[in-house]
This record gives C-alpha cells, structure tokens and sequence, in this order.
C-alpha cells in the first residue's frame, strides 16, 4: 500500500484520505484513518439481555425434545417403526448442521438480531403448522421437523456470539454457565410438557400448539430488549474486532482448520452430542420398557401410552442439568486460577468417569432398575459438567470476528458425526437385533439395550479429544488474545493493519509540536 492518498474521499476533493470518516486539509501524508468509537452498554441491560437470551434457549432446546417425550404415540399415530422414528430426529439434525454454516456467515457479517428473529418465527410456524398434519402424511411431519431443525440453527449458532460480547473473564462464564444449564433444562421440560399436555388433553399434538404462544413472548423481548454488540466489544480488541478489515469466509475455515485447541474440542463435543443424542432420543422408551420387563405397567398397544418414565426422565435430566451445569463451570473458574489448563482437563474428566455410569445404567437395567436409574442420573449429570466449560473454552481460542464462524463449523461437524446419525443408528441397530429373535418385549427391550452401548465407547474417545485441547490450549489463547495475530490466514490483513497503524503514528508524531 502507498503512503499517498488515492483520491477524493467520498466528501470531495476536499476529504482526502485513506478511508470514510477521514479529516481534510492535512497536507505531504494521508491522515489517519478513523478508529472505532467505544461501545458500552449498561450492565443491568447486559444481564436482562441474558436473561432474555437464556430464556429463547429454553425454548430452543424444548423443541429438540418435546417429541422425544411422546414417541410411543407418535409412532402409533403414523405407524412408524423403531429405524423411521429414529429418523425424525436425524431429519431435525440434518437440516440444523446444513443451516448453522449459513447462519454462522451471516452471524459474523450482518446483523445478529434480525437473524435470531428470523430463526424463532421460522421455527415456531414449522412447530405449529405440524401439529395439524394427518396420519397419511408422516413425510410431511419429518419435513416440519427438519424445518425446525433450520430455525433452531441460529439461535444455537449466535446467541453464545452475543453474550461473548457482552461479557469477559469470569462473569463470561458464570453467565455462559446459566445459559447453558438451559440446554438440559430445555430438553428435560420438552420431556415433560409433551407427556403433561398428552395426559391432559388426550392428544399429544397440542403440545406443538403451546410451544408457539411461548416462543411469540422470547421473539417479542428479543426485539425490544436484547442489543446487537459490536464483534469483539467486551475484549476491546480495537479495529480489528470492531468492524476493521474483513476476511474471507475460506480465510476463515483455514484459521479454524489449524486452530488445534478448536479442532480437538469439536472432536470432544462431537462425541458429547453422539451420546446425547442417541439418550434424549430413546431413553424414555427404553425405561419404559424396562418397567414392562419388570412388570411394573403394562405393554402399550394403543395410544395415549403411559407417559411416567417421560416425566422421570425429564425431572432427571433437569435436576442433573442445573447441578452439572453449575457444578462444571465453578470448578473451571476455581481451577483455571491455579492450572490454565483447567477447562479441558475437567471436560475430560468428567467423560472418562462417565462413560462407565452410563455402561452400568444400561447393564443393571434387567435386574435391578433402581440401580439403573441412580447410574443414569449420574452419567447425566458428569455430561452436563461440560456444556459452559466447552462453550467457554470456543470463545478463548478463537478471535472475535471468527466466533459465528467457528460456533457453526462445531455444530455442523458435531451433528454430523454425532446426533444427526446416533439416534437412527441406535434405532436402527434395535430394529436389525429384534429382526433375529422372538417377537416379545423382553427381547425388545434387550434389543435397544444392546443398541445403546456404542455409547459408552463414543464418551471414552471425547475424554480423550479433550485431554489433546489441554495440549494445545495455552498456544492458541495467546494468539486470540492479540489482535491481528492468530487470525485468518490473509497476510495482506495483517499488513495493512500494520502499514495503517504506522501511518496513524506517523500523522499523530508530525502534528505534536
């Protein structure tokens, strides 16, 4: 780039510089190109703002497993077997991981609000209109799910962007902590309002007829009262974060690809949403089977079935949700203080430890149900310690103008390789197994049994992944911690970010007398 200026700025011949906004009548140099004016925003609107966002994540999560929670009467309904309910979840998936990268590029170039509003009515109408759908059209019902898939893609994909920069350090985590204890709250109260509404209208369609009155209310406080932060403004990163040069979207990628700390964590959470997936999916079903075995209700053959292992599962994954939550992001706040590695080496931790509550959950199920159900809460709770950690540790590694980018390039490899396919596979696996043995529920029951213990195996390989982000981890913070470093792989940014920093020092220094 040369020193002199190019032409008229866009106020004519007068304005001569290197860019808009720039001061006239500086003769022999270019003038300084105009930096950023700070951003602030009150702290009481910075907590109402979460508050809002916390409670649209709620919602978003409840719609990822409200139908989860009346499956028995969704497949009686649509006559559909184990391997095609399996697929709804999977459709739901699919579209989501298709979705999120265009939302990610629209979350890191164009405004955040207008794009989460855009996410919440879209999923809201495709919600509402499927609860209408009649039996002979069950492809129009998984269709309706995979548009709420899209929808949901935003909000997962941009809402974490915005509290990134609204808060730093440690109130970032503790209020990433409370935003994501929503996700197993969220998934359990889906549980819990789809058997509740089923029980007491008699028809398990209108839950998906409650679910849009809710969300109108989060669109509404969305608008009025959630702000859309420049890129980076928590940091105070200066030109480079809050709307400097913009890199390309391939530039993007690129960084991400050799970010190692980013890598390995996607990796981790990958096998986290293998895991949870294939649970929230068939974990009612499969408990409620588990009490046929044991002779505590009867077979269902009709709908409305019995909804309680719902409910219990629901409680369960709310309760461990709060706990674990809470729990993961205070130990990482207390013991980054004394190892900086702390947040992957806790994430592993918890996985590793439970993989194996998970295998005995599934193992002790025939024979002592109790047992079963203690080890399940607790294998919950040890896979709920990580949803804040993880999210924390994303936005530590990766620079501000990346961060949309980076959410949705881990949502798309986590839901691909993870609960796009776990839930249909474990379906699908059940339904193979029941092909080859006698038709009776305690062979069923076996059969989805046997199917869920790739799970334990997928929990072991995430400890792992986390255990290499530790490895990692201090390099790649360091670099997203300077700006202009660490960044997309465009050395020209970096140049001209440079050449314009000499050349404002250079006019600062010829003006000082």
């Amino acid at each position: 780039m040369s020193a002199e200026c190019q032409g008229p700025g866009p106020e004519g011949p007068q304005g001569w510089s290197l860019g808009p906004g720039r001061p006239s009548g500086v003769s022999g140099q270019c003038p300084p190109p105009t930096m950023p004016t700070s951003w602030s925003l009150p702290r009481w609107r910075a907590y109402v703002a979460a508050a809002v966002l916390c409670y649209a994540n709620l919602l978003n999560y409840m719609n990822w497993f409200i139908i989860a929670g009346v499956l028995l009467d969704v497949q009686k309904f649509f006559q559909i077997s184990d391997s095609r309910a399996g697929l709804l979840q999977t459709v739901f998936i699919s579209c989501l991981l298709l979705s999120a990268p265009v939302f990610g590029y629209l979350g890191d170039r164009h405004s955040r609000k207008a794009t989460l509003s855009f996410g919440i009515l879209l999923w809201s109408g495709a919600g509402l209109s499927s609860s209408f759908i009649s039996p002979q059209y069950s492809w129009l019902f998984f269709l309706s799910r995979g548009v709420v898939g899209t929808g949901t893609a935003s909000y997962s994909t941009i809402a974490p962007t915005i509290l990134g920069d609204l808060f730093v350090k440690d109130q970032r985590t503790r209020v990433l902590a409370i935003f994501y204890i929503f996700i197993p709250v969220g998934s359990g109260l889906g549980y819990v309002l789809g058997s509740a509404v089923k029980e007491l209208t008699g028809n398990w369609r209108w839950a998906l007829r409650i679910m849009p009155c809710l969300e109108a209310v989060a669109l509404v406080l969305l608008i009025v009262l959630v702000p859309d932060p420049p890129r980076g403004a928590a940091e105070e990163q200066g030109e480079l974060a809050m709307g400097g040069l913009r890199s390309s979207w391939c530039e993007d990628i690129r960084y991400l690809g050799r970010n190692r700390s980013f890598v390995w964590l996607t990796l981790g959470v990958t096998a986290m949403a293998f895991v949870t997936g294939a649970l929230g999916f068939w974990a009612p079903k499969f408990l409620f089977e588990a009490r046929v075995v044991h002779g505590l209700q009867p077979p269902c053959f009709r709908q409305p079935c019995n909804s309680e292992d719902s409910l219990i599962f629901g409680a369960l994954t709310v309760v461990t949700g709060i706990i674990g939550v809470v729990l993961g992001a205070e130990a990482s706040r207390r013991y980054k203080k004394v190892n900086s590695r702390a947040e992957p080496l806790i994430c592993a931790s918890s996985l590793l430890a439970a993989a194996p509550c998970l295998y005995l959950a599934l193992i002790l199920a025939p024979t002592t149900l109790l047992a079963s159900y203690v080890f399940l809460a607790l294998g919950e709770l040890l896979l709920s310690c990580n949803w804040a950690v993880v999210a924390d540790i994303l936005l530590s590694v990766v620079v501000p103008r990346c961060r949309g980018t980076a959410e949705a390039f881990q949502i798309t490899v986590g839901h691909i390789l993870g609960d796009a396919g776990s839930p249909y596979l474990t379906g699908l696996i059940s339904s193979i197994l029941r092909a080859r043995r006698p038709d009776s529920y305690l062979q069923r029951f076996l059969s989805l049994q046997q199917s869920f213990l790739c799970c334990a195996f997928a929990i072991v390989l995430g400890g792992g992944c986390f255990l290499l982000v530790a490895l990692h981890l201090e390099k790649d913070q360091a670099q997203a911690q300077q700006p202009g470093k660490g960044t997309p792989d465009s050395k020209d940014v970096d140049s001209k970010d440079t050449e314009s920093q000499s050349l404002l020092s250079g006019t600062r220094a010829s003006a000082d007398p």
